[in-house]
């Protein structure tokens, strides 16, 4: 596959992730909250979750499941969508929160805290 055929299957895959987000803002949705865990499949250590809310004009090819990513592109994609993101968060459980919920549990405590943190960057400056 060339590179311009890359570019396009890219193009491609962020128009159709961003069809249901499209809609919403059809609906009168201004803020659409994505968001993912990582960290459950090891048997030890933390659950990580991440919520971003991306502006409208997002338009970055490469934007993928994150497991298809390599770690280079996935560190610069990090970089563009926290430079771009009206606001993102990034939520924790440890390994002990993990033993005490189950890991669905402490995934959902992760995300929960990764959407406080979007809260709290709005409180920041830009979503007011």
């Amino acid at each position: 596959m060339t590179k311009q055929e890359r570019l396009e299957r890219d193009i491609a895959k962020l128009a159709e992730m961003k069809a249901h987000e499209d809609e919403l803002r059809a609906e009168g949705y201004r803020y659409i909250a994505g968001i993912d865990e990582v960290g459950r499949g090891p048997l030890a250590g933390p659950v990580y979750a991440a919520c971003v809310i991306l502006p409208e004009d997002f338009d970055v090819p490469g934007i993928n499941d994150s497991k298809k990513l390599s770690a280079k592109k996935r560190e610069e994609l990090s970089d563009v969508i926290k430079e771009r993101a009206v606001a993102w968060g990034i939520g924790i459980a440890d390994n002990n929160e993990i033993d005490e919920l189950n890991i669905l549990e402490a995934t959902k405590t992760a995300m929960k805290r990764a959407i406080a943190a979007v809260r709290e960057d709005r409180k920041s400056t830009r979503l007011n």
